[in-house]
Order: structure tokens, then sequence, then C-alpha cells
């Protein structure tokens, strides 16, 4: 991959799952650099859209490219190698130390996989190697589980990352923890990332493009700004007022 971050698109892509119609004509593009975040509610398309950039989706119609490269291109397991993805609950190897879990990533994509480039992956999240990398995942918060997730993404300094609803299980000092290591890293790195999400808060926070979902199809795009001034349908609107009632409820409950 180049050593600049590439741009994500998806063109006219649609699947189905036996029968079931998941994404309906998508076409996004995420521009290089940048983070868009994937909205909406259940079964609205949004990780099946995100999945079909590292091809654990293959959609029936449509294409997708990665720096203007069809994905397609190359065997899916090159092109997850040279992508950064976080699932929703992490996807750490139990019975591995944290350090040989981050190492992995490393030893896949080609990258000399020592003890100290996945220590400058934990520093890099915010987790201090000699304290953590030795200890089990079972041995760590949930939001530190998902701190490890995210320096294995990065540890081969992965200029695209995927994230699966990656803090959607996390109370909120551990979100904003999570949330505090993304944005160092994005920093630091300059990635271009899709993020998928229920959370509009955490998209308004992490994210410079905003798309909202419906039943396979695109129903807004913008920033959070745009959307929330100039909603393009009732199903965008109501889903900002949404977010406002149970952001001010939280307010209420904590005064």
């Amino acid at each position: 991959m180049d050593s600049l971050s590439p741009d994500l698109e998806a063109d006219a892509v649609s699947h189905s799952y036996g029968g079931q119609r998941a994404l309906d004509g998508v076409s996004l593009r995420v521009p290089a650099g940048t983070v868009t975040a994937l909205v909406g509610e259940s079964g609205s398309g949004k990780t099946t859209l995100l999945r079909s950039f590292n091809r654990l989706v293959e959609p029936d119609r449509g294409t997708i490219t990665i720096g203007g490269a069809n994905v397609r291109a190359e065997p899916p397991e090159l092109l997850r190698r040279r992508l950064g993805y976080v699932p929703q609950h992490g996807g750490l190897l139990p019975h591995w130390s944290v350090r040989r879990n981050v190492a992995l990533v490393l030893k896949l994509a080609g990258s000399a996989a020592d003890d100290s480039s996945a220590d400058e992956a934990l520093q890099r999240v915010g987790l201090e190697p000699s304290r953590y990398g030795a200890r089990l995942p079972t041995e760590l918060s949930g939001g530190q589980r998902q701190r490890v997730a995210l320096a294995r993404a990065f540890a081969a300094r992965q200029q695209v990352v995927l994230l699966d609803e990656p803090f959607g299980a996390l109370d909120a000092i551990s979100r904003g923890e999570a949330h505090e290591a993304f944005e160092r890293v994005r920093k630091e790195l300059g990635f271009t990332a899709l993020l998928v999400t229920h959370d509009l808060a955490e998209a308004a926070r992490l994210a410079d493009q905003v798309v909202v979902m419906r039943e396979g199809k695109i129903e807004q795009a913008g920033t959070v700004k745009e959307l929330q001034q100039s909603p393009s349908s009732p199903y965008v609107r109501a889903l900002f007022e949404r977010a406002h009632a149970a952001h001010a409820s939280l307010m209420a409950g904590e005064s």
C-alpha cells in the first residue's frame, strides 16, 4: 500500500442473504485520510458494506476499490494483511499474551514481529507494555481489550482501517478512553477509516463524514451539522431527535 492513505469507494454495490436484500445499489466514497461513520438501525446494511472492503463479504454486484484498485484484483488473504480490522468484540486470541496478539498482524504483514514493534503499538494506544504486554486478554477490562485490538490493527502502520462497532459494548469511561486512543493514533498515522456505529455522538466525535443507512440504501451523507440542520427525510430527522432526547435524559439523570 502506498505511504499516503488511499481513498475507499463503493460503486453500485448490492448484496443479498438468502433472498433478503442487505445492500441495494450503494455508492459511497471515503476520501483519503478521513473517517466515515456508517450509522443506522440494525439490518440497515452497515456491516455488510464495511465487510465488502476486506472481502469478508463478496457483493453480488458492484465494485469496491481501495486507492482506485479493485479489491478483487488480489487474493483476499493478501488484501486483509494490508488493512486494519477491528471487529465488534476485538477478536483477540484468548490464550495468547497481549504482546503476541499485537505481533501477529506484524508477522502477517511481513514485518519483523519483534517485541519492540508490538510494544510501540501498545504505547501508541496508551497501554504501558511493561504492565500489559505479558497479560492475557481475559486479564484486561473491556476497554483495555479494545485498545489492544486497535493496537493490533495499526501495528504495521496500516493506512486503512475498518471498525465494526468496536466501542459499542463499553461503559462510558472505557469508551472515552478508547476514543482518545483512536484519535491519538489517527493524528499520528493519518489513516483512512470506515466506522460502523449506532452512536451518533460517537460518529460526531470521530468521523468527518456521517452516512445514514436504511434498508440497504444510503438515506443521507454529510457532516453531523449538515444532517442535523437539513435532514433529507423524516427518518434522518427522527434519528437525530432520538439521539438528542437520549442525551438530554442522560444529562438529567446525572444532575
